[in-house]
């Protein structure tokens, strides 16, 4: 062998070990990519996925989907050549893995966070259901946050039946009256824990980032007759699935069939008021529910434009920002008549 050759062989050597080290390193990012759909009106293991209980229900038609994104699990690192898969394909998405997946959270604290956003949204959902199908209720400590007011002295499950002396019948009301307060200001609450009625007094403080707003450290549930039950199991986190769950839960309680026979999907998170908020990796969604034979998606206002960039033919994106919104577009498209907001560029 000359020394040229031996010198080309050692450098093609070099390169493709120097290849092979790149490939098998891992890259700071996580892939989005189109997840798996579940009919909220449909079944899940043999229970129905909504399950209502105290209430009369009605019959349903049509499928409706909530729709989820996979994500690069916490104990799993991309590749450079996995990366530029999920790069080039236009229904898949890299971000930045510490975005995702801060430092300073462990992959536990990361899954107990996403349980928890799922259990907020499931409430959130009951209420507003509750709320637009004219079904009573009383307004209940759904969460207390550590460190605030409320840390041990409301716990969840107390029912709220008055603050300042105002009788409360609707969620809103628990959070209208404290932010009629000024900070530092005391605030009176009469729950009942248990079989057992009782006085609170709290202190009001601050909002985080809102010096003047003052809050006590809770969010607020339903407590009713009414119990509604989310067959899922843990397979699915976060806020997203709310907006479906209430339209779900809204469609077995009131007659009438709101899809009449159609298949929707959608998105969005949604709060005891009913109102329809943004979500993360909306193209991925639509994807999704696209292969999944859906023809028509709930968009949140707010996802709008990124919505228009999915790259998805065959189906129509609707435009809500709450659940009323919702609810009327959807007996819109069943009837064929009345107004369907669209997503436009």
């Amino acid at each position: 062998m000359t020394r040229r050759t031996a010198t080309l062989v050692a450098s093609i050597v070099v390169l493709v070990i120097s290849l092979g080290l790149v490939t098998a390193f891992p890259v700071p990012f996580v892939s989005f990519s189109p997840g798996p759909v579940k009919d909220t009106l449909g079944e899940a293991k043999g229970k129905p996925v909504i399950e209502i209980t105290g209430h009369e229900t009605f019959p349903t038609s049509g499928q409706l989907d909530l729709t989820t994104v996979s994500v690069t699990s916490p104990d799993r690192e991309l590749t450079l050549p996995q990366a530029m898969r999920n790069w080039l394909d236009p229904h898949h998405d890299l971000f930045p893995r510490d975005i995702i997946y801060p430092p300073d959270q462990s992959a536990d604290e990361v899954e107990e966070q996403n349980t928890a956003e799922m259990t907020g949204s499931q409430d959130s959902a009951v209420a507003a259901a509750l709320q637009q199908a004219k079904v009573p209720f009383h307004p209940k400590v759904s969460t207390v946050a550590k460190d605030t007011p409320a840390d041990g002295k409301l716990k969840p499950g107390d029912v709220v039946l008055a603050v300042d002396g105002v009788k409360v019948s609707q969620v809103p009301q628990v959070g209208e009256l404290v932010r009629k307060h000024k900070v530092g200001e005391n605030v009176v609450f009469l729950i009942r824990r248990g079989s057992t009625e009782q006085t609170v007094q709290l202190k009001t403080a601050a909002t985080p980032g809102e010096a003047t707003r003052p809050m006590v450290g809770i969010s607020i549930g339903v407590d009713s007759p009414v119990k509604v039950t989310v067959n899922l199991g843990q397979d699915i986190g976060g806020p997203s699935a709310g907006t479906a769950f209430a339209l779900a839960i809204y469609d077995k309680l009131t007659p009438g069939e709101l899809l009449a026979g159609k298949h929707v999907a959608g998105t969005g998170t949604i709060d005891a008021l009913g109102q329809v908020g943004a979500i993360g990796g909306i193209q991925q969604k639509i994807a999704g529910a696209k292969e999944d034979g859906a023809t028509v998606f709930l968009v949140p206002a707010s996802n709008c434009e990124a919505a228009m960039h999915a790259d998805v033919k065959g189906i129509q994106l609707v435009k809500i920002t709450t659940l009323s919104e919702a609810i009327d577009a959807l007996k819109a498209l069943a009837s064929g008549s009345g107004d369907v907001p669209a997503c436009t560029q």
